[in-house]
């Protein structure tokens, strides 16, 4: 492929970096003086809401008058720390036509995200979150990109986001995802850099739309990829697999395959985007030949950066796909974020850490080992040691009150006052039959280890509580699929003794036998891409699909049930 940059690609590092510069300048200069940035964006959320019924019925503007960072612990006295279900009734009450209650008006948006019962979480997006937290945030990502890999933008950007709108409230008001509304949003002149037009994010079938993304995408030089979910990938290379050849023939006639499954209407808007382009074709089809297994490596061998979720248990996905991208693409960690709140950025590239953006979001933390407390000691931003791990409890301007986020950070460093953070794993994927308190990332690190060990790759892995016979069951897909059921039995047993050794909790239940030795299922191949595309099926958002590796959940274990070699 001859390389070709991108039209206007200059204007585009050149805009990135003039405002890029502003947005870093400011994040650095609120992270000298951590206390002062805090204190002035809390000030800021309660005199903008103190007239809201939420305002009023929390007395914000008695918080208020508390002199200097007193306001930290009076702020603490009037308002509790809060889940979704918590502030579920005045969101319903902005979902159906009130203005000022969580905030001045009524949103500009929602976004949506599933939640702790049946009914999804409809998250608040303000037009004031919306432009300094996505928006303009954004803005300073986009130049962190440029100046780890300066020619990120000369190629296309395959970006992979849900769709911008998919419904409204009852009182009128839009949902959708925010990542769509972003990309939809972005400056006139950068339009030119994605490889398809956002409507190929409204094919409803699943297979049919990472067919029209990825038919769109190999044809064109694409130097950067931006996914949060590091499963996508994989779900990207599966699609490329299964139709490669088709893709050739679409690429050389200048079509779309008629025989998916793609509404007439947007079926045109892509058509009307594409022409024959044999030449390219040709190429690709030379890879095959030599090849054999044509990956992203060979069609997009200018890959800058692939920007992505690294943290938790995205590493497993990404471990399966990493190295069919060129050795000099890096991998730029997403940041610490969900649709409930985007919390900072990584500012370099192969780091997992996050900068919080205190200017903008105010924090607070409960240490990991009182998160099931009643009344937890709470520390401040500045408050927070390295090394330890700790539950984020977040207000922003969206009317998110001490919202607890439900997860465990970890604190690797510091950028000036404020730490750098990484994600390391829902609270909830921390498993109990017993009180042994079995932790995701003791699973996945043991298995891990066992892998090396044993000479035995594993390309997807998953753990179920069972409280029926107090003990788990441990599924496994190995790469090599001939390994036999005894051989897995003795993977499990060395996988049971490491986590004896990471947990001492587990040692004892285990030594007791109250909690049972493990038990062993071997998985079918692609067996994590089949439970997600059925859970898609089931009407999970791709982007926002998460799958904790340690549970105890009926339902999904009798899905992947489903998956187990006969």
């Amino acid at each position: 492929m001859k390389a070709r940059r991108v039209k206007g690609w200059w204007l585009i590092r050149l805009a990135l970096t003039i405002v890029g510069k502003k947005g870093l300048a400011e994040l650095r200069k609120s992270s000298k003086d951590a206390r002062k940035s805090q204190e002035k964006v809390l000030r800021s959320f309660l005199e903008n809401s103190k007239n809201t019924v939420y305002g009023k019925e929390h007395n914000f503007s008695g918080v208020l008058e508390a002199p200097g960072q007193d306001i930290f612990e009076v702020f603490r006295k009037n308002v509790p720390v809060n889940d979704y279900e918590n502030l579920r009734p005045y969101v319903d009450r902005h979902k159906n036509g009130e203005a000022d209650v969580l905030f001045p008006g009524k949103p500009k948006m929602y976004g949506t995200t599933s939640g702790t019962t049946k009914e999804p979480k409809w998250i608040p997006i303000t037009e004031r979150y919306y432009q300094e937290v996505y928006k303009k945030s954004n803005q300073t990502w986009f130049y962190t990109l440029i100046k780890n890999k300066p020619k990120v933008f000369y190629g296309k950007t395959l970006s992979i986001v849900g769709k911008a709108i998919e419904g409204a409230a009852p009182d009128g008001t839009l949902y959708g995802s925010i990542s769509g509304i972003s990309q939809r949003d972005i400056p006139h002149f950068m339009e030119v850099v994605h490889t398809a037009p956002a409507d190929v994010f409204h094919i409803t079938d699943y297979k049919a739309r990472y067919y029209a993304i990825m038919r769109m995408a190999i044809e064109q030089d694409v130097t950067l990829i931006i996914t949060a979910n590091s499963s996508t990938l994989v779900e990207m290379q599966t699609n490329a697999n299964e139709f490669f050849d088709e893709y050739v023939q679409d690429i050389e006639s200048g079509t779309l395959s008629r025989r998916l499954s793609i509404p007439d209407e947007i079926r045109k808007a892509l058509e009307s985007r594409l022409k024959p382009n044999p030449e390219r074709a040709e190429e690709l089809r030379q890879m095959k030949v030599r090849y054999g297994s044509v990956l992203p490596k060979h069609y997009w061998p200018r890959m800058q950066i692939v920007n992505v979720w690294m943290c938790g248990n995205a590493t497993i996905y990404l471990e399966k796909i990493r190295d069919s991208f060129p050795s000099h693409t890096v991998f730029h960690e997403f940041s610490y974020f969900s649709t409930e709140c985007k919390a900072g950025l990584v500012l370099k590239s192969n780091t997992l850490d996050t900068v919080p953006s205190g200017h903008m979001i105010y924090f607070e933390f409960i240490h990991e080992s009182e998160t099931e407390q009643k009344d937890p000691k709470i520390y401040q931003l500045w408050d927070l040691k390295k090394g330890e791990l700790y539950c984020p409890v977040v207000t922003t301007s969206a009317g998110l009150y001490r919202y607890n986020m439900m997860d465990l950070v970890e604190v690797t460093g510091f950028y000036n006052q404020y730490p750098l953070i990484k994600f390391v794993q829902k609270v909830n994927g921390t498993v109990s039959l017993t009180g042994e308190k079995l932790h995701e990332r003791q699973f996945i690190e043991a298995v891990r280890l066992c892998s090396q060990e044993m000479g035995l790759p594993i390309t997807f892995l998953v753990g179920f509580a069972n409280p029926e016979k107090s003990n788990y069951r441990f599924y496994y897909e190995f790469a090599d699929q001939t390994i036999s059921m005894h051989r897995a039995e003795e993977f499990t047993k060395a996988v049971d003794m490491r986590l004896r050794e990471f947990n001492i909790e587990y040692e004892a239940k285990r030594s007791s036998s109250r909690v049972k030795a493990p038990d062993t299922s071997l998985l079918v191949k692609d067996s994590f891409e089949q439970f997600k595309a059925a859970c898609i099926e089931k009407g999970y958002r791709d982007g926002q699909f998460k799958l904790n590796l340690l549970m105890l959940d009926e339902k999904r274990q009798e899905m992947f049930e489903k998956l187990v070699k006969k």
